[in-house]
């Protein structure tokens, strides 16, 4: 299987590659910047249509996972019009594509198209988002048959030039230093490889419609902390709590954008992780990486 994934150095899709790797596909990573780890790198611009064009048309892949996006949700904020480009009309335009060369596409999209307002959402549920970082990602839901809805990724390792949430906590507890963590939102965070795992069976067995591709336990930013010392064995007392009411964002987030994954959990042979088995995985990818 030839398999383009559009967003290949970020997170999600540089561990996508290199699990898809693993099994012997032919992977192509998309980047515009930073060269991806894994796969064979293919450079274009999401606010370059004709780039999308010539990229999908040259590679001419079995499978499309498409999950570049403008993900700095404060920026999408100032930017509307950026935003909207990049993640909505981009991802017209690649399902345009997709669907010219019969290609299976499968779009990773948020938690917040949802407004937080209630949490624990299903794929049935109203869709409201707050801001517009979750409406853009909402917009792009439209255009595609597959879909795969996440919350808060995280991983052993950087990507993109970004720290994520978990490896910025290990950093910080494991220097020994305070971390200030809000307790009021609440969240499912999810593992990149097991999100990498539960997309690719998406796309080898080429399921179609809404899915929520998250970790399978509800959780506040506060109690995740919590857990990941206790697992990490790093001392608690260093974490102390804060409010989003605190928190200088130019954009509102949702306070409770969890996700119900009881959906993909009765489809998928990978199932979600719970809290505890994603951390002790975590664990042990960060410790084998050196």
């Amino acid at each position: 299987m030839k398999i383009f994934i559009t967003g290949g150095s970020g997170l999600f899709g540089s561990k996508l590659a290199e699990i898809a790797m693993s099994k012997g596909y032919e992977v192509f990573s998309g980047y515009r910047n930073k060269v991806p780890p894994c796969g064979e790198p293919v450079r274009y611009d999401l606010l370059d249509y004709g780039s999308i064009e010539r990229v999908i048309e040259d590679i001419r892949p079995d499978a499309i996972v498409h999950s570049a996006a403008l993900t700095n949700v404060d920026r999408c904020e100032e930017e509307p019009t950026l935003a909207f480009r990049m993640n909505s009309l981009a991802t017209k335009k690649i399902s345009e594509m997709a669907k010219k060369y019969g290609i299976y596409m499968l779009y990773i999209s948020t938690d917040y198209v949802f407004d937080g307002r209630r949490g624990y959402y299903k794929e049935t549920d109203e869709i409201n988002p707050i801001n517009v970082y979750g409406f853009t990602k909402y917009v792009g839901e439209l255009w595609v048959d597959a879909v795969g809805r996440t919350s808060v990724i995280y991983g052993a390792k950087p990507a993109s030039g970004k720290v994520n949430f978990a490896l910025w906590l290990i950093n910080k507890l494991g220097s020994g230093e305070e971390v200030r963590i809000i307790d009021d939102q609440y969240i499912t965070p999810t593992l990149n490889t097991n999100l990498a795992k539960m997309s690719l069976e998406m796309v080898e067995r080429e399921i179609k419609g809404v899915y929520h591709l998250a970790g399978e336990t509800r959780v506040s930013r506060y109690d995740f902390t919590v857990k990941l010392a206790e697992v990490f064995g790093f001392d608690k007392e260093l974490i102390k709590k804060s409010k989003m009411a605190e928190m200088n964002w130019k954009a509102e987030r949702p306070k409770d954008s969890s996700l119900n994954t009881e959906k993909v959990s009765g489809v998928l042979k990978e199932k979600p992780y719970d809290l505890m088995k994603s951390l002790k995985v975590l664990k042990k990818e960060v410790y084998s990486d050196g």
